[in-house]
C-alpha cells in the first residue's frame, strides 16, 4: 500500500489485526521492507500488527535530493507521521541497521510513540560513536563509511560490474532474497539517496541521551561492522529493561538468516510490555 505523509509517498506493507499491539519494522542499508517477510509473518500469528515500509530514499515517491534531507532527525520524523497517518498511538519499533538507528532515536526524541526497541545488529548511536572514536577495532570495521560518504565515487564503485559489490556485501544471504534487495538499487538515484544517510551523520558524535524504554539489542558476533565493543556497551545508554542477545558465528543479516530469533525477541519484549492477566 501506499503511505503519503510529510509531501512523501512511502511504499509500506500492513499485517495482522487491525487492533492491539503494533509492530513497526524499519529495514536499513542496502535493503528495503521485503527483509521482514520472515519475521512479520512470525509477529502476525502471534496477534500482533505488523507494518514494514520501505524508508526516506528507498521508496521512489520519497526521494529527496538534497543530502540534509536524510538527516536523522527527518527519518524519524517520517515514522511518526506513519503512525500518526495510520492512527497509531504508539508502537513497538524494531529496526535493523539504518532501521535500528531510527528506533533508538525515535524512542529518545518521542517517547510517549515507542513503547519498546528491538534493535537488531546496530546498538545505541552513543555506543558506536564512542567505539568509533576509541577502539581500534570498531575504527577498522566503520572505515567503509569514509567511502559512501564520497559523492560519485561510492555510487561508481557500488554499480560496477551491475552491482557486483552490492551484491558480496550479503555473503550467505540466499541469491533470490540478495536481488530483491540489490535490483531497486540499481535503478536511478536510489543508491544515492540510500546512500545519503551515511553523508547527512556524524558517526563519530552523538548527542543522543539514555533510553527510558525497555529496549533489546540482537547482535551477531560475526557481523563485519559491529564489533562487540560497541554491542556490549549499549546496555549504559538504556535506562529501562534492557536485553543484549548475542548470536554466536552469526552475520550481519539477522533477520534473512535467523528470522525465528528476531520475531522471538520481539514477542519477548511485548508481552514484557503487555503481560496477561
Amino acid at each position: 500500500m501506499r503511505i503519503d505523509v510529510r509531501g512523501l509517498s512511502f511504499e509500506g506493507d500492513i499485517g495482522g489485526p487491525d487492533s492491539g499491539q503494533t509492530a513497526v519494522l524499519l529495514h536499513g542499508f542496502p535493503q528495503n521492507r521485503q527483509m521482514w517477510d520472515r519475521v512479520a509473518p512470525r509477529l502476525e500469528a502471534a496477534d500482533i500488527r505488523t507494518i514494514a515500509y520501505d524508508q526516506r530514499g528507498y521508496s521512489p515517491g520519497a526521494r529527496p535530493e538534497e543530502v540534509s534531507a536524510y538527516d536523522i532527525r527527518e527519518c524519524v520524523a517520517d515514522l511518526i507521521a506513519v503512525l500518526d497517518a495510520l492512527s497509531v498511538e504508539s508502537a513497538h519499533v524494531v529496526g535493523h541497521d539504518w532501521g535500528a538507528y531510527v528506533a533508538w532515536h525515535a524512542a529518545g526524541e518521542y517517547p510517549e510513540r515507542v513503547r519498546s526497541v528491538t534493535a537488531v545488529s546496530v546498538p545505541h548511536p552513543a555506543a558506536m560513536a564512542t567505539a568509533i572514536r576509541g577502539d581500534a577495532d570498531q575504527q577498522a570495521r566503520s572505515s567503509y563509511i569514509a567511502l559512501f560518504r564520497q559523492a560519485g565515487k561510492a555510487e561508481a564503485i557500488l554499480l560496477d560490474a551491475d552491482g557486483a559489490r552490492l551484491r558480496g556485501m550479503y555473503r550467505s544471504v540466499e541469491p533470490e532474497r540478495v536481488e530483491r534487495y540489490v535490483a531497486p538499487m540499481l535503478e536511478p538515484g536510489a543508491l544515492t539517496a540510500a546512500l545519503n544517510w551515511y553523508r547527512a551523520l556524524d558517526f563519530a558524535s552523538s548527542s543522543l541521551g539514555q533510553i527510558r524504554c525497555p529496549s533489546t539489542l540482537i547482535w551477531g558476533d560475526d557481523d563485519p561492522a559491529i564489533g562487540r565493543v560497541a554491542a556490549e556497551s549499549c546496555a549504559h545508554y538504556v535506562g529501562a529493561d534492557f536485553r543484549f542477545v548475542a548470536l554466536e558465528g552469526v552475520d550481519h543479516w539477522i533477520p534473512d538468516e535467523h528470522p525465528e530469533v528476531v520475531a522471538e525477541e520481539v514477542l519477548a519484549r511485548i508481552r514484557l510490555a503487555h503481560p496477561h492477566p
